[in-house]
């Protein structure tokens, strides 16, 4: 019952202090994020169905692996580095939410 009334509790203090508008609230589990390692050996852009789309080849294991990004994204892909990129897949483009160079 202890646990029950604090979870409560904090649930109702996380809700009043993000009405605040400067508290930001992330949860653990994010569903439909995807996530890629590996050295980068590729990195083009091109324009898919009207939209700039960055394709990035990953090389990981011996397997080389394509994914197109939304946008410009070849400042964010350094060639010949080990890349971790998490996304939210897309239709035309996947929607980069982190990256981080290895």
């Amino acid at each position: 019952m202890q646990r029950l009334l604090a979870a409560l509790l904090v649930v109702g203090l996380v809700l009043l202090s993000a009405g605040c508008g400067n508290i930001f609230v992330r949860g653990v589990i994010q569903p439909g994020i995807s996530t890629v390692n590996g050295f980068v050996i590729v990195v083009q852009i091109t324009v898919v169905n009207g939209t700039s789309v960055t394709f990035v080849t990953f090389l990981s294991n011996g397997a080389a692996s394509t994914l197109g990004f939304c946008g410009d994204q070849r400042p964010r892909f350094p060639m010949n580095q080990n890349v971790r990129t998490e996304f939210n897949p897309g239709q035309t483009c996947n929607s980069i939410v982190t990256i981080v160079v290895l």
